[in-house]
């Protein structure tokens, strides 16, 4: 049976929290950080994929800004695991919370289809 998505997360965090020999607060802080990190490679795959650097023209496709986009998300779920091991319950709150305040157009449907 493949493993879900946050069954997968914990395995990537449990890697990375053996792997480091840091104090808890730093490894945390470290994972934080590669968070912009991946953001950063972002913005880079969005101006190779505009052809916007002299130097390197188009050197990234929007294929690859969506690869980056994933490394980024992968990086935060990582993040939010290695914080909170119920980052599954933290993150489906938040995300209902998020769903509530922006689309209550939803919510009322959803209410008058009950």
């Amino acid at each position: 049976m493949p493993d879900t998505t946050w069954q997968t997360i914990s395995r990537l965090a449990a890697r990375f929290e053996d792997h480091s020999t840091l104090p808890r607060d730093q490894r945390i802080l470290l994972q934080l950080l590669k968070i912009q990190e991946e953001a950063g490679e972002v913005a880079e795959a969005v101006i190779g994929a505009m052809g916007q650097n002299p130097r390197k023209g188009h050197s990234h496709t929007w294929e690859d800004v969506e690869s980056e986009i994933c490394d980024v998300v992968v990086t935060a779920m990582v993040a939010l695991t290695r914080m909170n091991p119920e980052a599954p319950t933290v993150f489906a709150r938040h995300l209902s919370r998020i769903a509530a305040r922006d689309l209550p157009e939803e919510e009322d449907a959803a209410t008058a289809a009950r």
